[in-house]
């Protein structure tokens, strides 16, 4: 090959890897949706992604961060409309407070989001829409918000175990691989929306890995605070027929629906310690592993015959502690709360799926009764933050139905 032609296939390679680039930049700034006049650009989609991602947050489906941009889009349209605006100062301390979430400052944490492709612009802008959003909701309703007594009595009580409430639940909890779990999360958005109690049941036939499937995935009466912490405002916070968003878990989405709801004369139950016993098994959801499942069942009837199935085998395939109930693992906490002492779950996996969990509870330690004292003024702001939010939600349902809304995919 001649010189000339070497520089020739050079300039030619040259020209197409500057195309390709080109064309990616062009692909990241694409408009995915438009709010009114304003576009949604593919780059802060998959920013947003990234970023919530990194924070372990659920909702980093790309429709619910599309969904989640648009509403941005309305609320910053609002406040501008309204005059509201961070000083710079103001942002930075709402800055500074977000990193310290993490222990770090703002600096270390821009440095983090750095190392994981986000850029820093994306950060400010999820804190600043934020804040002002949050100001501007506190002027427009703060003084429609009056919080007496008696809700707080009714709160109060409540804390102190001095009224019972109970839960009729249905539950799915789909696997989701890693290589399923973008397909998976945007299967369960679809499943978030129902308010049918009968379809939400045919998706728990087809989708869920829990022993309910069969019955639907609906669950017997639950006192609340048998249920793991992460669930009970979730649940709390819907009416009859509604769906929870989304809850990411290791290897799998879970959704949970709510059928009803009671208050009982029974005083809520409190635990201070949750023990059980977790058994690891290869193979994960395959007909091998959920025959040796099965087969270890019909051997065990308590925590301490795992010892014998687990003998001469490495320690790490067999897990037994006692937890405080807020420090148990989302995923594990949900299954325990189902379970009684000695019944077993294998709804869960780990290592991307391809190892079976195989889980006992063993008992629940009962909290000992304490004469606590109770800040009213903090119960009273959690019901006023409940009830500003939901004019949030109400004004932004509004806003939506206003504005000219286009996704372009």
């Amino acid at each position: 090959m001649s010189g000339r032609t070497i520089r020739q296939s050079v300039i030619a390679a040259c020209a197409l890897a500057l195309c390709t680039v080109q064309a990616s930049a062009q692909n990241l700034f694409a408009p995915v949706a438009q709010v009114d006049q304003v576009v949604i650009s593919e780059f802060e989609v998959q920013q947003r992604q990234r970023f919530l991602r990194v924070l372990g947050a659920s909702g980093s489906s790309r429709t619910e961060v599309i969904n989640e941009l648009i509403r941005d889009r309305l609320r910053e349209t609002e406040t501008r409309q309204a005059g509201i605006v961070l000083t710079p100062e103001e942002l930075a301390q709402g800055l500074s407070d977000f990193a310290a979430r993490a222990d770090l400052s703002t600096e270390e944490f821009v440095q983090g989001l750095a190392s994981e492709g986000i850029a820093e612009e994306t950060f400010r802008d999820f804190v600043n829409v934020s804040l002002v959003w949050r100001d501007y909701i506190r002027a427009r309703y703060g003084n429609r918000v009056r919080i007496d007594d008696r809700e707080i009595d009714r709160a109060v009580a409540s804390a102190r175990g001095n009224s019972g409430i109970e839960v009729l639940v249905s539950e799915i909890i789909i696997p989701a691989p890693p290589n399923e779990a973008e397909q998976v999360l945007e299967q369960a958005e679809i499943i978030a929306q129902t308010t049918s109690e009968a379809e939400f049941s045919n998706f728990a036939r087809r989708f869920s890995a829990t022993a309910s499937r069969g019955a639907g995935g609906r669950l017997p009466w639950t006192p609340i605070s048998d249920l793991p912490p992460v669930l009970r405002p979730l649940l709390l916070g819907l009416g009859p027929g509604q769906v929870t968003a989304p809850l990411q878990i290791p290897n799998a989405v879970a959704l949970f629906q709510l059928r009803d709801i009671r208050e009982t004369e029974a005083p809520q139950r409190t635990f201070s310690a949750i023990e059980y016993a977790a058994y690891y098994i290869d193979g994960g959801r395959s007909p091998e592993g959920l025959e040796r499942a099965r087969a270890i069942s019909a051997r065990v009837d308590r925590c301490d015959d795992l010892y014998g199935i687990a003998r001469g085998q490495p320690e790490n395939l067999l897990d037994r502690g006692s937890l405080p109930p807020e420090e148990i693992p989302d995923d594990i906490a949900i299954e325990l709360s189902k379970l009684d002492p000695g019944e077993v779950s294998t709804a869960l996996t780990r290592a991307g799926g391809n190892t079976l969990v195989f889980l006992m509870l063993c008992g629940r330690t009962p909290a000992l009764e304490e004469d606590q004292e109770i800040d009213r003024g903090a119960i009273a702001n959690q019901l006023r933050n409940q009830r500003l939010n939901a004019f949030s939600d109400t004004l932004l349902a509004d806003l939506r139905a206003e504005a000219d809304i286009r996704i372009f995919e």
